[in-house]
């Protein structure tokens, strides 16, 4: 599973929220998800959830997450669709922010800013 959360002073972003299969060790655990405790503690901070790509360990604790911070979400056309997907299932759909950007549209601009030509994400 895939999750990461990058602080910067009072600014968080999070990077996927994927989940995992478990293994025959974990013997009647159906799914495996990240601890979001912090981001839960921290959740005024918490800015976007970027999304690198649609597979299960980038995206599937994603409900888990936003169950418990309203934050926007920003990944490709195609990621969002599964992403859609995985939201109908949790009756989210339409609690949630999706943001569409391009591969390759986000650039630096300043030690605390990811921007495009199209969106910003203010941290």
């Amino acid at each position: 599973m895939n999750c990461l959360a990058l602080r910067y002073e009072d600014d968080i972003i999070v990077i996927d929220a994927g989940m995992m299969f478990p293994d025959a060790e974990l013997m009647g655990v159906d799914i495996v998800t990240p601890d979001f405790t912090y981001l839960e503690e921290n959740k005024k901070f918490v800015r976007a959830l970027l999304l690198t790509h649609g597979h299960e360990d980038h995206i599937g604790a994603l409900p888990f997450l936003l169950t418990e911070i309203d934050i926007p979400v920003y990944g490709t056309a195609f990621t969002l669709a599964l992403v859609e997907r995985r939201l109908e299932e949790h009756e989210m759909l339409d609690q949630v922010k999706l943001n569409r950007i391009k591969p390759g549209q986000w650039s630096r601009s300043g030690p605390s800013r990811l921007s495009s030509s199209t969106s910003r994400i203010p941290l």
